[in-house]
């Protein structure tokens, strides 16, 4: 792409979605509109040109179309300090004009290429020193507060200019269907004007470069796990808008509420993307905002600490969205176990952590039973095979893990069921004196269960911090889509739901396994003898561990 610009070529990109400003150098437009691309030496963010408007906008909303290169009438080289790129990792940018713009005098050329600075345009010319990093500082500083302020506004304007009009035609919309299509957009603005309240009180409107903004990010940091909500709901709400859309009268009403409230002419959707892209954007200015602070800065090490808290934000917010996109797998497994009985496994849990087979003995019977366990978030299900089809599972049960502790069994005689076992590890209730004995085939298979059930206690919790929880809608939409694939082609007992392997897994130090073995009657798990059927086959190449 940059070849083909360089090299004189015309690069036209078509919009494919609409592009809502959140900064003055960023340029808006609507999915259809053709831009010419200046530049697009930055993989991520073009400079670009409708009309005479230039800016700023996302590669990604676009697709291109090159065209021939133009005969060339003239070279002007210069570097504009004020358009150093948002998130560019160079300190300044060189743009090349080969158009059949006005003339200019030669001696106006002739300055910029022995490097004047011209005082028509702002323009500093190539050959003058790079700006220092004070002002650099100050530019990204400028930046970021001018973005804060204009999608304060975009808030606003989505809060008071659709939402509330929707609330008065209760002819129109139920409750409903405005959680699903605005979320919780009006707590990500009450959050969003105070953050800023804040950013203005640490902002120097005399020296840009010595305002000290990261610790406003450190003591907001909790608040930005409600984008979590936000970003989970969206693709529910592009489909809500999408089926009202098909009916004329929200078309309507919605272009209505746009002129009413006085907003740029784009529609609902590229308004509701916009938080969206707001937190993806904050690593991104963060970053900038670091590579230009001194280390003996008062900022830096706050701007650093923000920089780790924002990307470990949006990476968090990215794996939720991936769970979420997984429920139709898991509604769709439920749906394939034969016998089931009690809530549906949606009601609680969202992922699927780790599964395999062990054999288990449930105080007080004492009598070892070989299940199929499949270890979610909060809860621990038990299935037996069927005797001649081995791919089909019925329900045995379950266990809350919330009330339950784990804890690691040494190799020998166990003191609470007076045998002797070996790879095995327990299930112990906090609240009674109820205890339940697991017994893997191999040390390795019994470390791997404890790994998986210690990443079940830390996703618990950090879902807890954030209050990630399944929409009723999202459980409702996970049904229909079992319903329709159990009528169209049956239940598919070959497609589990898939899961990644635990993070941040404990040392294997932490579980030591003896290598010494009580005398007498060893426990251990049982390996079938007959082939595996294609389900679990399949199910194998899913797991986090290799067997």
């Amino acid at each position: 792409m940059t070849l083909l610009i360089s090299g004189g070529s015309i690069v036209n990109a078509e919009a494919v979605w609409d592009h809502v400003t959140m900064a003055d150098r960023e340029l808006a437009f609507k999915a259809g509109d053709v831009i010419k691309v200046l530049d697009a030496s930055n993989k991520d963010w073009w400079w670009g040109q409708i009309d005479e408007e230039e800016g700023w906008f996302p590669a990604s909303f676009v697709r291109v179309e090159p065209h021939p290169p133009q005969p060339q009438t003239k070279q002007v080289f210069y570097i504009n300090p004020i358009a150093t790129p948002r998130f560019q990792n160079t300190t300044s940018k060189l743009w090349v004009n080969q158009e059949d713009g006005g003339a200019e005098p030669a001696e106006r050329t002739s300055e910029v290429q022995n490097g004047h600075l011209d005082p028509t345009n702002d323009c500093l010319c190539l050959g003058s020193p790079l700006q220092n990093r004070d002002q650099m500082r100050a530019n990204v500083i400028n930046e970021i507060m001018s973005t804060e302020r204009h999608y304060i506004k975009h808030l606003k304007d989505i809060c008071e200019g659709y939402l509330r009009q929707c609330r008065k035609r209760v002819d129109m919309f139920n409750d409903d269907q405005l959680k699903v299509i605005f979320g919780n957009i009006e707590d990500i603005y009450r959050f969003q004007m105070g953050f800023v309240r804040d950013l203005e009180k640490q902002y120097n409107t005399d020296d840009p470069h010595l305002s000290e903004i990261g610790p406003c990010f450190l003591e907001h940091q909790d608040g930005f796990w409600i984008y979590s909500e936000y970003c989970n709901n969206h693709l529910d709400a592009c489909m809500e808008l999408s089926k009202l859309m098909r009916d004329g009268r929200y078309q309507h009403f919605f272009e209505a509420c746009r002129l009413l409230q006085q907003m740029i002419d784009i529609a609902i959707d590229g308004f509701l993307l916009t938080p969206v892209q707001k937190i993806c954007k904050y690593p991104l200015q963060l970053a900038e905002l670091l590579k230009y602070t001194a280390q003996e800065h008062s900022d830096y090490r706050y701007v650093a600490a923000a920089l780790a808290v924002m990307r470990n934000v949006t990476q968090q917010i990215n794996e939720r969205k991936r769970r979420l996109e997984n429920i139709d797998k898991i509604a769709q497994w439920q749906a394939s176990v034969l016998d089931w009985e009690g809530d549906d496994i949606l009601d609680r849990s969202s992922e699927l952590i780790y599964t395999g087979e062990l054999s288990w003995i449930y105080q007080p019977y004492g009598r070892s039973q070989q299940r199929v366990f499949f270890l979610f978030d909060h809860q621990l299900v038990l299935c037996k095979k069927d005797l001649i089809r081995r791919d089909i599972l019925y329900y045995k049960g379950r266990i809350d893990m919330d009330r339950y502790d784990v804890r690691d069994a040494i190799d020998g005689r166990d003191d609470d069921f007076n045998v002797s076992v070996k790879n095995a590890f327990k299930l112990c209730n906090k609240d009674s004196e109820e205890i339940h004995i697991f017994l893997a085939k191999k040390p390795e298979e019994k470390i791997r269960w404890l790994r998986a059930f210690h990443e079940e206690r830390k996703m618990v919790q950090e879902d807890e911090k954030i209050g990630f929880e399944i929409s009723e809608y999202q459980k409702r939409q996970a049904a229909m889509t079992v319903r329709k694939v159990t009528k169209q082609k049956g239940v598919n007992r070959c497609t589990p739901p898939s899961y990644p392997p635990p993070q941040d897994p404990l040392s294997a130090g932490h579980y030591e396994v003896t290598e010494d073995l009580a005398q007498g009657e060893v426990f251990e798990f049982s390996q079938s003898k007959r082939g595996q059927a294609p389900f679990w086959q399949n199910f194998s190449r899913l797991a986090p561990f290799k067997k």
